[in-house]
């Protein structure tokens, strides 16, 4: 009996270096290549200026007195200053906290609180956040001491502080740095509680990123267009440090997430590779004119965020020519990427799996209550362990321990599938398993049976409370523009073809999902809203073991 544990290759070494050490190294190679492209801003810089402009505001940090280890928060929007303040920070050895600009003012006043963040890196306003009004509510009452907003006269007084310090003092305090060092702070959220402040090094992101980059067969010659938020792994290390670490362009197509700027970048940019979550790429492939964009170019890109359903997959790879398109799953905690499919991978294999091992990390699936491995294909939490699993949770040894066992595993509440490949697919949270009259029901496979309905373009299941059966199945449906599908026409169409469990009683039609910025489902608020919709307030009240 084989069972659900596998340990990836170690044929290219870790790289034990930091991450200005890589960079240095990178630009030497690669000087003349585009670095950073922000399509919005009409800025482009090659590698050597794009080094050049880092050095100015690590410096510029510097002499505003920020030292080895202080925390430096930033807040805002993709812009391409954000990218500047990521390589300045890890320049001089500053713990960049990278803060979700959908918070509001009292979990901004938290995070700066928790991670004792001295400098803030801000914008005024975006859209309809005001952020120099929450933070003025809160700046009597948090850590931090100094507040730089960029495109103002501030962001110009940080490159003016850089004049008071050389070029040799910088060298002098990147070279005090090590790859173990902490480097960023992240806050992940759950469904109830503070955010926690995952804190991740040089070695665990440098590394995580360098090994995607490796997955995409990134070199030189890639043009990354990155839409997903900086503030979060996925847009930092996934994209960022994807392409710095291969000498590829980092290509911004807008502050914010835009379907029709995104495409517009491929087009322009020749764009190689292209990221999302799964709800940006259900939204381009929704574009009216997707046809009308030349995408010829592109040849691969991550899905992952959330689980990527097969369906949509399938259309990626055939409306918008990238055939290479690969799958990642992973945490924040773990730096974020554990498993991920390759270009090399059989099609099916790419859209129907998270992949498999990512190389110098350990997985294994167990049965959740006993820790014991369970046999492939047969499900459990996925674990995992090895470079990638953060340092701890920031000045949280409880929470941290609750996390990563005593012998390094990371828990990750995840429920997965390994088959006899090793690839993996995600099934759900331990959390959001329903369980339907003593029957175990994951939501994912019901979310990609529906998905196979014509007039379906976006479907989540979740469960909600019920007398009888303990849970029952409810399925939030967006359909296609002009469908006239009706609830009895999906039930009927599940009926016969997949167990009568898994069958959902109730079906909401709706035209958006409660989401992070991420663009991460909320299943737990989708509960709270059906609950209140249906009635069940009574019922979900009452307590069962």
């Amino acid at each position: 009996m084989k069972l659900s544990s596998d340990s990836g290759p170690t044929t290219v070494p870790l790289l034990e270096e930091t991450i200005p050490q890589n960079l240095a190294r990178i630009v030497a190679q690669y000087a003349d290549c585009d670095a950073l492209v922000s399509v919005e801003q009409g800025l482009r810089l090659t590698y050597a200026q794009f080094a050049l402009e880092v050095d100015r505001v690590a410096r510029g940090l510097m002499g505003i007195g920020v030292a080895k280890g202080d925390r430096v928060g930033i807040w805002c929007p993709n812009y391409a200053e954000w990218v500047l303040v990521q390589f300045a920070t890890a320049r001089i050895g500053a713990i960049l906290v990278t803060i979700n600009p959908a918070y509001r003012s009292s979990e901004l006043e938290y995070v700066l609180n928790q991670s004792g963040t001295s400098v803030l890196v801000a914008v005024e306003s975006f859209l309809t956040n005001d952020y120099r009004s929450m933070i003025e509510e809160v700046w009597d009452r948090v850590a931090a001491n100094q507040v730089i907003y960029i495109h103002t006269s501030d962001w110009d007084d940080l490159l003016e502080a850089s004049a008071g310090v050389s070029m040799a003092q910088l060298d002098q305090r990147t070279n005090q740095l090590a790859s173990g060092d902490a480097i960023n702070i992240q806050y992940t959220s759950g469904t109830t509680g503070f955010p926690k402040g995952a804190t991740l090094s040089h070695r665990n992101i440098l590394n995580n990123g360098y090994f995607i980059g490796e997955a995409c067969k990134y070199t030189e010659a890639d043009r990354v267009c990155i839409p997903v938020p900086f503030y979060h792994c996925f847009g930092m290390v996934l994209g960022n440090l994807a392409c710095t670490t291969h000498g590829s362009a980092m290509v911004i197509p807008a502050a914010g997430f835009d379907a029709p700027a995104t495409l517009q970048a491929c087009d322009s940019e020749r764009c190689t590779s292209l990221y999302g979550v799964p709800t940006m790429f259900i939204a381009e492939l929704g574009e009216p004119d997707l046809a009308g964009y030349d995408l010829s170019s592109l040849r691969t890109g991550i899905m992952a965020g959330s689980p990527c359903p097969i369906e949509v997959m399938h259309q990626v790879v055939e409306r918008m020519n990238m055939n290479e398109v690969t799958i990642a799953y992973g945490m924040t905690e773990t730096s974020p990427v554990s498993t991920q499919t390759s270009a090399d991978d059989p099609l099916e294999k790419r859209v129907t799996t998270v992949g498999r091992v990512h190389p110098h990390v350990e997985i294994k699936i167990v049965d959740p209550e006993t820790g014991e491995v369970v046999p492939r294909g047969t499900g459990g939490e996925f674990r995992t362990r090895g470079y990638s699993v953060m340092l701890g949770y920031w000045n949280d040894e409880v929470r941290t321990s609750e996390a990563i066992d005593s012998d390094g595993w990371m828990h990750t509440g995840d429920l997965a599938v390994m088959d006899d490949e090793g690839y993996v697919n995600i099934v759900g949270r331990i959390k959001d398993m329903i369980i339907r009259g003593g029957e175990n029901v994951y939501p994912r496979e019901v979310e990609e049976f529906l998905y196979t309905y014509p007039d379906v373009v976006e479907v989540q299941v979740i469960g909600v409370p019920d007398v009888r059966y303990g849970e029952e199945i409810m399925a939030w449906v967006q359909l296609r523009d002009g469908a006239d599908t009706t609830a009895a026409d999906i039930k009927d169409f599940c009926k016969g073809t997949i167990a009568h469990y898994k069958v959902p009683r109730y079906i909401k039609f709706t035209d958006s999902f409660p989401m992070t910025i991420t663009g991460k489902i909320q299943k737990f608020k989708m509960r709270e809203t059906s609950i209140a919709e249906l009635g069940l307030e009574e019922i979900a009240e009452v307590q069962s073991a």
